[in-house]
């Protein structure tokens, strides 16, 4: 009996002797220091609408002098209204833009080719484009019930060549309609047709805040960084969802599905794919005051073309680096072999159980122990 009371009345082992315990989510996050689009916390909401519940939408349909249309605006919108309901499935149905369409023609008063869509295309001439669509549509729209607008053209207008996204420069008056600011606005181009109705999920998704992921400068791929991991990369990638972090920035993953080592540690972690919703969706090892490194599952269903992108994705992010500089970039399990028929450089990135990424100057491993038909489970440590 004493011997059960001594063992009952036993001091808990010391702290170095048990698993060492999680950091709060918090810690994980990373500050935004670039002051425009970045991977940082803390969005400014002065700048950027928040990405939560549905977003007003107004799609208005405009032609031009060389280019009246010829097609009815249901057939144009036919390309891009589909891309709210990918939005909503992509953000596990928090956020989602609640379009109503304008349908009839509104004639623009310069010539298409008078607007100089081209990249480098200056915010002022940008929002003198979208300032003429309101104008013009105006006597048909009541503007003030809505959040943001969707201009989309006519086909025949291939001066209008792609697709940005306006944001309203604070301090400035910017485009007002019936005694309301039009803070942000999508002028679609005629890369929709290229992309598809998944271009509304990547342009809608800057004015919350998301960088573009693919790089700005003409050396070498264009996605060398990310690849088609994510629709804020390339729109027709193996595996357009949202990344974790990116979820968890706009608050669509909630901190009780993060796992945060921010001190030395380990922690084995069980992850349901991104493409799911619930479980735990990601694993981050910060390893600076901008940088940490992330892993997530992935589970691109679809075509045989888009077997290889299944697995534990791993990912390095820096909120100092802006938009189009890569401020996210994917590790490569297989940098140096052919992908499968079919699959773009890095859609074969994800690590598989037995495979390992290790950064030894950060002190982090991530190791691959199993996985499922809905995830992975995968050990972190941070030295």
């Amino acid at each position: 009996m004493v011997a059960v009371l001594l063992l009952l009345c036993a001091p808990a082992p010391p702290a170095s002797a048990t698993a060492p315990t999680r950091d709060r989510p918090s810690a994980c996050a990373l500050p935004g220091t670039t002051g425009w689009t970045d991977e940082g916390h803390g969005t400014d909401h002065s700048v950027f609408q928040r990405s939560s519940g549905p977003v007003r939408v107004a799609m208005i349909f405009v032609d031009f002098p060389d280019a009246p249309a010829t097609e009815s605006p249901s057939e144009v919108a036919a390309g891009v209204t589909p891309g709210a309901g990918w939005m909503r499935r992509a953000s596990y149905g928090k956020a989602w833009p609640d379009v109503t369409e304008h349908r009839r023609w509104v004639r623009m008063p310069h010539a298409s080719t008078d607007y100089g869509f081209a990249r480098g295309l200056s915010h002022e001439t940008h929002e003198a484009y979208v300032k003429d669509a309101v104008t013009a549509a105006d006597p048909h729209v009541d503007f003030s019930r809505y959040d943001m607008v969707y201009v989309v053209p006519t086909r025949n207008a291939s001066a209008i060549s792609f697709s940005p996204t306006y944001i309203h420069e604070p301090g400035t008056r910017g485009v007002v309609a019936d005694g309301h600011r039009l803070r942000w606005a999508v002028t679609f181009g005629q890369d929709v047709r290229r992309w598809g109705p998944r271009i509304v999920g990547h342009e809608t998704a800057h004015t919350f805040g998301l960088p573009d992921l693919y790089a700005f400068d003409a050396a070498g791929d264009a996605h060398r960084f990310a690849g088609g991991w994510d629709v804020m990369g390339l729109i027709g990638g193996a595996a357009p969802q949202y990344f974790a972090w990116h979820a968890w920035k706009l608050g669509w993953t909630e901190d009780r599905q993060v796992v945060c080592r921010a001190t030395g540690g380990a922690d084995t972690v069980r992850l349901t794919a991104v493409e799911h919703g619930g479980g735990t969706k990601m694993a981050v090892v910060r390893t600076g005051p901008t940088t940490a490194y992330v892993v997530e599952s992935r589970r691109a269903a679809g075509t045989d073309a888009r077997a290889c992108a299944t697995g534990a994705l791993v990912y390095k992010v820096d909120s100092s680096v802006p938009t189009g500089k890569g401020p996210i970039r994917v590790m490569d399990a297989r940098p140096a072999t052919t992908p499968p028929t079919g699959c773009r450089p890095l859609d074969d990135a994800p690590y598989r159980p037995g495979e390992s990424f290790t950064d030894p100057a950060a002190g982090v491993r991530v190791d691959v122990l199993r996985s499922g038909p809905d995830g992975d489970t995968v050990r972190v440590t941070k030295r």
